[in-house]
């Protein structure tokens, strides 16, 4: 079953009312922001109601920690969740236990009217740390996360839904984890080369882990199906660091990207403010 007529798929290029009732051009890209991390002294509803406000769409971690009724009341737009609750990608007993989840997880996207689920390589625990740990990936574990990913790729086309597969940081919050650099991940992806799997391109990982953001969003253009950012040091929003989010907006602009940016970043302050630094990056 498709998402039709969802709102995440028209353009975000128009005119539109802030709160002081004055107007602007919006972003060419779409924006979204994770609720997980942003008006943490509200309950989630009420942080997405904020959000919605404020006109963003909405992203979700594990939905089980969630009322999905209650969001899906909510009246937020969501733009993208995680799309397993465990399992990984490179040995046969957890290959099956992500599908399994995978396979749970469609039907809350389906009530929250979300079109694209999130994978990484292993399930992380409370803590950001891989619950299988890989110090090395061999050549067998490649072969089977290929495998795993094709799977994963004809269960969302049959289901109409969109897997990402995200790139995590090693050095800072994910150490051990499994096909975590972006030249990993647009390794698998492109591998598989299929419509329902594409790439969570996540620039404050990649910051840490890699560097030279705009040539890989260039070489990852044609896998991405959405772009997560934050700021390093500190995963805050995009001008609190050294990542020159203004100069990659553009660049992402010029190449003809019009899809998602996602915030996944704490607010270095007031939060309000931090979304307002979020649009005023990508809006070129």
């Amino acid at each position: 079953m498709a998402f039709k007529g969802c709102p995440l798929f028209q353009s975000s290029n128009m005119e539109t009312v802030m709160n002081d009732g004055s107007s602007n051009i919006s972003s060419p890209f779409t924006l979204a922001v994770c609720a997980e991390m942003v008006f943490k002294s509200l309950p989630v509803v009420d942080r997405l109601k904020r959000i919605t406000e404020l006109g963003f769409q909405a992203e979700i971690w594990d939905w089980t920690k969630h009322d999905i009724a209650a969001l899906a009341r909510s009246g937020a737009v969501f733009s993208s969740m995680t799309g397993y609750v465990t399992g990984t990608l490179a040995d046969d007993d957890g290959a099956e236990e992500l599908l399994r989840t995978a396979k749970l997880s469609i039907p809350v996207a389906r009530e929250l009217n979300c079109p694209r689920l999130n994978l990484h390589g292993t399930g992380l625990d409370g803590n950001g740390l891989p619950v299988v740990k890989a110090d090395q990936v061999t050549s067998s574990m490649w072969l089977k996360a290929c495998d795993t990913l094709k799977r994963i790729a004809e269960l969302g086309e049959q289901e109409g839904v969109t897997f990402v597969l995200e790139n995590l940081n090693q050095a800072v919050d994910h150490p051990g984890t499994p096909f975590a650099k972006a030249e990993d991940t647009l390794a698998l992806v492109s591998s598989v080369n299929r419509p329902a799997l594409k790439l969570n391109l996540d620039l404050y990982h990649a910051q840490i882990g890699e560097g030279n953001l705009i040539e890989l969003c260039r070489r990852a253009l044609p896998y991405i199906g959405e772009i997560q950012v934050a700021d390093v040091p500190g995963r805050m929003e995009p001008g609190t660091g050294e990542i020159n989010y203004k100069a990659i907006a553009r660049a992402l602009k010029d190449m003809g990207y019009r899809g998602t940016i996602g915030m996944e970043a704490w607010a270095s302050g007031d939060d309000e403010t931090a979304l307002a630094r979020f649009r005023d990056a990508f809006t070129v």
